[in-house]
């Protein structure tokens, strides 16, 4: 049931993308009131007092700023992803970065490298290619349709690989809530940033709708990193068979609500990509 939950909450987070994108509401808007109201919950699910000098003192504060920047700055890229490329290319793009940390435990943790894991690897960065690429009518293929799905994959990897290893090095067990409150509540700082700019130079205008999908977002963007959580948990099942039905799960159902929903056409590439994609994540999660 948690990971059933799991992949319908992630599988959320693009399709509300692309409905914050058709009906013209303001995405960064959006995303700040998400992280505000992620942060919220992070707060409400830590059970021990909050001290806020024990929190800027803490050895991974530091990572938190870090990653509160690139969280707001990544979900803008999803999010700019999932309008422009497809709800299919934010998907693939996103569960590809997978080989990232990946490719960090091989260097950092002396991982081995089989063949079966280093083909995953290749095939991977092959899928991020034809799932992204579109047809044109009037010019030869261009850079510009792949360059947001190359930083949205390359940044996704790199916040799996930032969070492994400060979970892995300086959280307690019960830290969790609190680390990610304590990123959602930067990472939402610094949406006001953006937000106090455009205002500065005139650019600004509320958009009341923005608290709706960000409220919305918000509940199903912590609950999409809860119910995993949970789902490795379980006893019964090992946490590669986990990883591998919830990002093969994910990339199948966004395409085929992108198909259904919003009537997005794919190329055979495009097929033969996500093909692929499905291919590689079971390669390299069970190698």
């Amino acid at each position: 049931m948690y990971l059933l939950l799991s992949i319908c909450a992630s599988t959320l987070i693009f399709v509300i993308f692309k409905v914050v994108g058709k009906r013209n509401i303001n995405t960064l808007q959006t995303i700040v009131i998400n992280y505000f109201t992620a942060f919220t919950y992070g707060i409400l699910s830590y059970d021990a007092p909050i001290i806020v000098s024990d929190i800027i003192q803490s050895k991974w504060f530091f990572g938190a700023i870090g990653l509160g920047f690139l969280f707001i700055a990544i979900f803008n890229v999803m999010a700019l992803t999932a309008q422009r490329n497809g709800l299919s290319v934010a998907s693939v793009a996103s569960k590809m970065s997978v080989v990232i940390p990946i490719i960090f435990g091989l260097f950092f943790y002396n991982e081995s490298l089989g063949w079966q894991k280093a083909l995953g690897i290749v095939l991977a960065l092959l899928a991020v290619y034809l799932a992204s690429y579109k047809a044109k009518t009037d010019q030869r293929f261009s850079i510009k349709t792949l360059w947001l799905p190359i930083i949205l994959f390359l940044g996704s990897g790199t916040i799996d690989t930032s969070i492994k290893y400060i979970e892995t090095t300086y959280l307690a067990d019960n830290g969790i809530p609190i680390f990610s409150a304590t990123i959602f509540f930067i990472a939402g700082v610094i949406g006001i940033g953006l937000l106090s700019a455009k205002a500065i130079q005139k650019q600004f205008t509320f958009d009341p709708k923005s608290i709706v999908s960000g409220v919305i977002l918000g509940v199903v963007n912590y609950y999409s990193i809860y119910t995993l959580l949970k789902a490795l948990n379980a006893e019964n099942f090992e946490s590669s068979t986990i990883f591998t039905v919830n990002n093969v799960a994910i990339v199948m159902l966004t395409t085929l609500i992108g198909l259904l929903l919003f009537k997005e056409r794919l190329l055979t590439k495009n097929w033969i990509g996500i093909g692929i994609a499905v291919l590689s994540i079971i390669l390299v999660t069970l190698s």
